[in-house]
């Protein structure tokens, strides 16, 4: 099937033609994960398939093209996409949406200094299945939005590109990042996306993605807190548009993790899930300070699952780190506010 009907079908199904209308879903299950290397055994694919998700999310570090030589970076996307495992998870998931982070961009760490941007943009969007002609397929970055129908409640995915715009960072001389005070992520052009997407959206949750993490401040790796005024700006928009039930997705760190925080003048409290090591967690990674965490530290393959369902005039979502087994690793059960 291919994608421009894939994409019709679940418009379709999921917004209020007449047939979805007469069959709305009273539940929609997301699923999502990252750091994903086509050279490893990929066990998941059959268990996530078991959840029946009615969309798969990439995280980013999707492949590890680690190239400038885009023929190479495509020959990797091209393994991955063909992969029989995988091959048989796209027919069995209505929807493939996703974003990325540095090793699927094309160098590790890399930001808006990448050469090849350009070219690498219309390698992963090949890879998504983006249709010809879209606004993505013109713009300077990977984010885009979708929605979502969950009985008469409506979830926004709204998918970021930490990578695109993103100010370079120093090192100290142990490696770790020294945090840019004044560097930006996401640039001007996302930035004002962003704020239309969240200000009056008609939503009742936002689910919005990064590669690499929101909220946890005290690791020494990539993360929006190596941009401190960035991370508080996202922080601040998040409450001065009143977007309802926001949820954030990130990767990168082959961990898994879910954190939480309330923003000063927010309402409620906003969960960050990182589902990170479809084929390679950091399994020596026991303890790690984030006091922001709830839960448990996944340090296993994993992969994290929303499900939303309409309960009255409530919308609930489950959200689970789940392991090879399909078991639960970690859960938080979160009425959308």
């Amino acid at each position: 099937m291919t994608k421009p009907l894939v994409l019709a079908l679940a418009t379709a199904f999921l917004f209020g033609s007449p047939a979805a209308e007469a069959q709305q879903k009273k539940e929609l299950a997301i699923a999502f994960g990252s750091c994903n290397r086509t050279d490893l055994p990929q066990p998941l694919w059959p268990v996530i398939a078991q959840e029946k998700p009615d969309v798969w999310l990439w995280l980013g570090d999707n492949i590890y093209g680690d190239t400038d030589d885009m023929a190479v970076l495509k020959q990797k996307y091209d393994t991955q996409f063909n992969l029989p495992a995988y091959s048989q998870f796209r027919t069995q998931v209505p929807v493939i949406i996703g974003t990325w982070d540095d090793h699927d961009y094309g160098r590790n760490d890399a930001g808006k200094e990448y050469p090849f941007k350009k070219e690498s943009q219309q390698l992963a969007l090949d890879f998504l299945q983006e249709p010809a002609g879209t606004p993505r397929r013109a713009q300077e970055g990977l984010y885009t939005s979708y929605e979502y129908q969950v009985g008469r409640k409506k979830v926004k995915v709204i998918l970021l590109d930490d990578r695109y715009h993103q100010d370079e960072l120093q090192r100290d001389a142990n490696r770790a990042y020294v945090p840019n005070p004044t560097g930006d992520i996401l640039g001007a052009a996302q930035w004002q996306w962003l704020t239309q997407q969240l200000t009056n959206s008609t939503a009742d949750a936002h689910i919005i993605a990064s590669g690499i993490q929101f909220l946890p401040q005290q690791h020494p790796y990539e993360k929006w807190a190596n941009f401190p005024a960035t991370r508080q700006r996202f922080l601040d928009l998040l409450v001065a548009s009143k977007a309802k039930g926001v949820l954030l997705v990130s990767g990168d760190r082959h961990i898994g993790e879910i954190s939480k925080v309330t923003p000063a003048g927010g309402s409620y409290p906003v969960y960050e899930i990182t589902s990170s090591g479809l084929t390679h967690p950091a399994v020596n990674n026991k303890s790690e300070a984030n006091d922001l965490r709830v839960g448990p530290l996944i340090n296993q393959k994993h992969y994290g699952l929303f499900r939303f369902r309409e309960q009255g005039k409530k919308l609930l979502v489950t959200a689970q780190l789940k392991g090879e087994d399909g078991k639960p690793l970690t859960e938080q059960v979160i009425e959308v506010k």
